[in-house]
């Protein structure tokens, strides 16, 4: 799906980035920028800076960096088309796609979204109002569930009829089918989907009604639930039921939880706890872990994670190391259903949450608390036991936390169980020998790359900020550093700074991110104590090189007679450094020296007369 460039441009320009911002963020004024807590990490002190003028924001705590665009993409989790149509809808822009088969992808998909939107109604208005339903409102409220509860999160049911779905909507058929509500049968006729159902509307993140999740009733014959078939428009890998509703308290508590349930949902919601979602119809997948992590650091397990078995443990460990993650399992008492917990003791169900352990924690003490401690040969195999458990962590320093526990819970001396153990992943070198994976692990995909801050990044914020000073006085020579040159020269050929970050992050990331950082950062000095630094570190470096040159020249007085000038120069610069002095004679003369020798071989016998 592709909009024109003009038309993206256009919507850039036309957005007030600052009350984008500022319907998810409390920016305040500082200078010329603006400053507030940044929304993609948890802080107490704001690191958030947004340039109005430039339309840029970057965070100094996380590295979240980019446009309004870029913003509504990442905080609302909206793909790049979706992301530009909403913000030309609030800019009044007029948008036209690339091609018209494009176009017509766009509507197709609107098409979809609206047929299952017209069937969630349908369902939701039989469930209240239909003698049908009458069966399935006497279970919802035997789960605890009152008629506030079916409006707020939408329950609806499906009638037993073949086709009273298709015949109340009427969609056309290829729409009713590839939205997931039927098919068409050996008659050619369209037949609904999900029949005789308690209906769970799903959404996507930013609340459009995608499919369903059809609970049987109790006592008949058919799988317990049924999910809408993969489309267009929902996948249950990347869906996450509720998450439409918890994404702001998730994002409040930094905390996501996890259920089996869609009536779990519901009920931590209804127990004050509105930050629980609930895979659909499949195990929690990476999509659905990279998801919660834009929202929150801790994911609280909310069902039995024995139930995921060993296999699953790896992909724990490997999701809380690449996405900076931690995972904890709530342990409900007497093994209740979170649903029905929230309805009797809901003071119970918060402890739980509260009190969850870390995955690792939960799979051990379930192991140690099942084993039988009473004889020298039950303790050695439950050794056994747990150490494979906690073998099975990639972190040398917690897995000999962890092995501490063991030891003390077994009365075993913790060298026994370190001379003992093979090295994870089997064929180690011998007792104690190291892991080397942390060597190997990727490294956090948020962590900024924060270039050190010189004369040189100095100059790049005024010629950010206040291109008409200094442009005129900087040249490449300036710049001898590769990023900083890179930042310069994007800067020199575009017209924006947006354009420069993308010309200079196609070069070098590093150097677009720090192009990107420099735009929400005033300049501290003026520009003419920044040349000043700018010519005196060039001079500097000029006098080094002039000075290896004499060691070897064959004519070394030459060579000395442009060290003594330079070094003159040099003098007559720090001189001028701090004082109001604005012809600066001596930066001039040095930067014309410096520019001429970058571009001509040095002839030192002229150097007197420049």
């Amino acid at each position: 799906m592709g909009i024109q460039d003009d038309d993206i441009a256009a919507v850039r320009n036309a957005t007030d980035i600052v009350a984008v911002i500022s319907e998810h963020v409390q920016l305040k004024r500082v200078g010329r920028r603006w400053q507030g807590l940044c929304p993609f990490h948890q802080e107490k002190s704001g690191s958030f800076s947004v340039n109005a003028e430039e339309k840029l924001y970057y965070c100094f705590g996380c590295g979240a960096k980019g446009d309004v665009i870029t913003f509504v993409r990442e905080v609302e989790h909206l793909d790049f088309v979706g992301a530009v149509e909403k913000l030309a809808v609030k800019s009044g822009v007029t948008l036209r796609y690339t091609d018209e088969g494009q176009n017509e992808g766009r509507k197709r998909r609107t098409k979809l979204l609206d047929a299952v939107s017209k069937a969630s109604d349908w369902y939701h208005d039989r469930l209240l109002s239909s003698p049908d339903a009458a069966a399935a409102r006497g279970y919802l409220r035997s789960r605890g569930l009152d008629g506030d509860d079916v409006r707020n999160f939408g329950i609806g049911w499906a009638p037993e009829g073949w086709d009273e779905l298709a015949r109340a909507i009427r969609v056309p058929d290829d729409v009713f089918v590839e939205a997931g509500l039927g098919f068409i049968n050996s008659r050619n006729r369209p037949t609904d989907a999900f029949r005789g159902r308690i209906m769970f509307p799903i959404h996507d993140v930013a609340g459009a009604n995608v499919g369903f999740g059809g609970r049987i009733m109790p006592g008949v014959d058919g799988a317990k639930y049924k999910n809408s078939v993969d489309s267009a428009i929902y996948s249950k890998s990347k869906l996450l039921y509720g998450l439409h509703m918890a994404k702001a308290d998730i994002v409040k508590a930094d905390e996501a939880i996890i259920c089996e349930g869609y009536t779990d949902v519901i009920g931590f919601f209804k127990a004050g706890m509105p930050r629980a979602v609930a895979t659909c119809g499949t195990a929690l997948t990476e999509d659905h872990v990279k998801l919660l992590r834009s929202f929150a650091q801790r994911v609280v397990l909310a069902f039995d994670a024995d139930a995921a078995g060993q296999n699953a443990a790896a992909r724990v460990y490997t999701w809380e190391k690449q996405y900076d993650l931690d995972i904890a399992v709530a342990v409900f008492p007497g093994g209740a259903d979170p649903a029905d917990l929230a309805q009797s003791d809901p003071e119970a169900l918060a402890a739980a949450i509260a009190e969850a352990k870390p995955f690792l924690k939960f799979r051990l003490d379930r192991v140690l608390d099942s084993s039988p401690l009473d004889t020298p040969e039950h303790r050695a195999r439950a050794a056994d036991a747990a150490m494979a458990v906690v073998l099975e962590h990639p972190s040398d320093i917690v897995r000999d936390q962890y092995l501490l526990e063991v030891a003390a819970r077994l009365r075993l001396d913790p060298d026994q169980l370190r001379n003992r153990r093979p090295t994870p992943g089997g064929g180690g070198s011998g007792p104690g020998s190291r892991s080397n994976t942390s060597a190997t692990r990727p490294q956090n995909p948020s962590q900024p790359l924060v270039h050190r801050d010189t004369a040189a990044t100095e100059a790049l914020r005024h010629l950010i900020w206040d291109p008409e000073s200094i442009t005129p006085l900087l040249d490449e020579v300036l710049f001898p550093d590769p990023l900083a040159a890179t930042a310069y020269r994007a800067l020199l050929a575009t017209a924006s700074v947006a354009d420069a970050i993308e010309m200079a992050a196609a070069d070098d990331p590093v150097a677009g991110n720090l192009l990107q950082r420099l735009a929400v950062e005033e300049p501290e000095s003026t520009v003419q104590s920044v040349m000043i630094r700018l010519v005196d570190d060039a001079a500097n470096a000029s006098m080094a090189a002039l000075q290896a040159e004499a060691r070897v020249a064959a004519d070394p007085f030459a060579v000395g007679e442009a060290i003594r000038w330079l070094n003159l120069r040099i003098m007559d610069l720090r001189e001028q450094e701090g004082s109001l002095n604005e012809d600066m004679e001596a930066m001039y003369d040095l930067l014309a020296w410096l520019t001429e020798s970058e571009n001509d071989s040095v002839d030192h016998d002229e150097v007197r007369h420049v």
